[in-house]
């Protein structure tokens, strides 16, 4: 078997030899642009170790691999626009470097793409592959509907905020696990408890994100601790906080919530006083254990050898013990 990293470099090298020889330059420029900004390509690598609890030729599913990093950039390029960021892995965002159509269309490009690549897998698993990328891509665009409409919202409860999560975040992970099993002609049942394995940990990812934009090394994190607090987003922490809050430290909360200029060092040290005072880390930790507890049962049922999903285990883990 591969580990983890051997197949990351595997990825990186195959996106690393991608050539666009269409035109007009001014559409793909953006695309190898965006693909070269690197980063974990945690999903097509999750992809790729499903298939290889079963078989050992990855080479073979390169471009289904290729086609999850592909969409999933395309998701980042659309995300970066709507949120207006500058930044995206240290270097400016797509509509930063060119403008906002550019940023439109090159992204619509990308799921373009992504679909071609996704289409080269084998005949025999095609039709069913399909039906889960697309059920895949259009769950993430209500993922993102959702989260739009929660930022106009101050009565989010907390199993509408963990669907939407499921949505915008889980579904990919989930569903690249579960390409990568179908593509290994493993059976239903194992797919399924691979697709819920991945279901779990995205839900537990994005707890962690949570927490660790409040809790977290900026250093470690790698964005600056306090950004979901200075713009009201609705993370899991807010809600909780807003749930278990007295009437005085309602009161406080919605005045921060409703602060039109405020220093943002001074706001960011409130709001977090105040989910110390409701012990809000602790209970976001403890969300993302019975996550990650689910995550292991069924990764625990899925019928290889426990020394086979070794490496998954120990990737899963890598990441959900980020320094907080």
């Amino acid at each position: 078997m591969f580990t983890a990293s051997q197949l990351l470099d595997k990825i990186n090298n195959h996106i690393s030899e991608i050539q666009f020889t269409r035109t007009p330059k001014g559409l793909y420029e953006p695309i190898e642009y965006i693909l070269s900004l690197g980063g974990k390509r945690i999903r097509p690598v999750l992809m790729l170790m499903a298939y290889n609890l079963y078989r050992e030729d990855v080479a073979s599913v390169y471009d289904p691999a290729i086609a999850i990093e592909v969409y999933h950039n395309h998701t980042l390029l659309h995300d970066d626009l709507m949120d207006r960021s500058d930044m995206r892995r240290g270097k400016p965002t797509v509509h930063k470097v060119w403008n906002d159509n550019t940023a439109v269309l090159s992204g619509d490009a990308m799921l373009i793409l992504a679909i071609r690549y996704m289409t080269a897998c084998p005949t025999e698993h095609l039709k069913e592959v399909m039906e889960l990328f697309s059920l895949t891509t259009l769950e993430i665009c209500e993922g993102q509907q959702l989260d739009m409409e929660f930022e106009s919202r101050c009565d989010v409860a907390e199993d509408e905020y963990i669907e939407m999560i499921r949505l915008k975040t889980a579904v990919l992970l989930a569903g690249s696990l579960k390409i990568g099993a179908i593509l290994a002609g493993t059976t239903a049942e194992d797919a399924d408890n691979l697709y819920n394995f991945g279901m779990h940990i995205g839900v537990a990812f994005q707890l962690q994100d949570d927490l660790l934009d409040v809790y977290g090394d900026s250093e470690v994190f790698g964005k600056k601790i306090g950004g979901d607090i200075l713009c009201n987003k609705k993370t899991y922490m807010l809600i909780k906080a807003l749930e278990r809050a007295d009437e005085k430290q309602r009161e406080e909360l919605d005045r921060w919530l409703n602060a039109g200029t405020c220093q943002p060092a001074e706001k960011i040290a409130a709001v977090t006083e105040l989910y110390n005072q409701l012990n809000i880390r602790n209970v976001c930790e403890n969300k993302m254990r019975e996550y990650y507890t689910l995550a292991m049962e069924s990764l625990s049922a899925v019928a290889v050898a426990e020394d086979r999903k070794k490496e998954l285990k120990n990737l899963v883990k890598l990441l959900m013990y980020r320094e907080v």
